[in-house]
Order: C-alpha cells, then sequence, then structure tokens
C-alpha cells in the first residue's frame, strides 16, 4: 500500500542562498524510489507516494539524500494527507473569510507544549493572534507575515529550540492537502 505525503523543506531558495531548484528535488525524489513527484512553488513543498517507511524515516532519508547531493543540510518534515487534512479541518481561525497572506501554518518535529510559549502576552500582539494545534502552530496576522510583530516574536530560535519549525501561509496549507489527496 503507498500513501501520499508532503515534503516541507525548511529555508531553501530564499535571498539567493541554499539554493535547491525544484526540478532536482522531483529527480531525487524519483531516485529514492517514490512515485508520483510533484512540487509546488519553489519554497521547498514537494509531494509524493511512498510504500515505505513512516512520516520520521521518510524526512531522514530526504534530509540526507540532500546533503549528499547538494552539499548543505536542508530541515525537512514529512507529513502524510490524513495529518494535513486534520491541521487545515482544526484552524482556529475563520479561514473562508481571511486572506492567504493574514493566515499562517507553523508545522513542528514534535508535540509543543502551550508553556513554551507562555512568556508571550497576547494582548500585546493585538490583532495578531496565534494557537496551537497538533504539531502545529496557527498564527492570524492581519498586515502578513512581513509585517507582523508576533511572527517575529514567535520566530526566536529559543521559542523552537530542539525542534524543526517550518511557515506556510494558507493558500500553500490548503494546496498540499489537496496534492496529497489527489
Amino acid at each position: 500500500m503507498t500513501t501520499r505525503y508532503a515534503a516541507l523543506l525548511r529555508g531553501i531558495n530564499v535571498g539567493g542562498s541554499r539554493k535547491l531548484p525544484m526540478a532536482q528535488l522531483r529527480t531525487l525524489l524519483s531516485g529514492l524510489g517514490h512515485g508520483g513527484v510533484a512540487t509546488y512553488l519553489q519554497s521547498g513543498n514537494a509531494v509524493f507516494t511512498a510504500g515505505h517507511g513512516d512520516e520520521e524515516s521518510l524526512a531522514a532519508e530526504l534530509t540526507a539524500a540532500i546533503e549528499e547531493h547538494f552539499g548543505f543540510r536542508v530541515d525537512v518534515l514529512v507529513r502524510d494527507h490524513a495529518y494535513l487534512r486534520a491541521v487545515r479541518e482544526a484552524c482556529p481561525f475563520p479561514a473562508g473569510e481571511l486572506e492567504g497572506r493574514q493566515l499562517h501554518v507553523t508545522y513542528f518535529s514534535k508535540p509543543v507544549a502551550a508553556e513554551r510559549f507562555a512568556e508571550i502576552d497576547p494582548a500585546v500582539y493585538l490583532p495578531e493572534e496565534f494557537r496551537l494545534g497538533d504539531r502545529a502552530l496557527y498564527l492570524y496576522a492581519p498586515d502578513g507575515l512581513g509585517r507582523s510583530k508576533l511572527a517575529e516574536h514567535l520566530s526566536r530560535p529559543r521559542l523552537a529550540k530542539g525542534l524543526i519549525a517550518t511557515t506556510r501561509n494558507w493558500n500553500t496549507v490548503v494546496k498540499l492537502e489537496q496534492l496529497t489527496g489527489a
């Protein structure tokens, strides 16, 4: 039995560094024996089918292959369609009423306890808000991520210590769910 997954690569093709062409990523995934390989945008989103492994082993396999092929390490999260659908369905914000640039999901490699974010006073950042989900953080930033003071605070390394974390806007969240469900 095969399962359809999304691979979420962190921090590639941003600002001219860590270049990883999507065509080469597709070739690399196919070379690892995965089928139905496709990429979405240039920011490190790929979908594929696998008949072996689980999210963690597939992420480790892809991380090692990228480092061997491209010469630099990239953090990778792999999530299956059921998880991506559950994240979309559990969104605590009115996604249908918002622009894709206003809503983001940060995917984490492990579950995250609310205590990790206890130092943040939500009232300071209003109207921006965040909520935790299953290995995910939902961020409502009405003026977009680039202008978000809350996003800046949430991205501090100590808040993500010991985790792989990568963020996608809502349009990408929805598209990856669709692509893995195909």
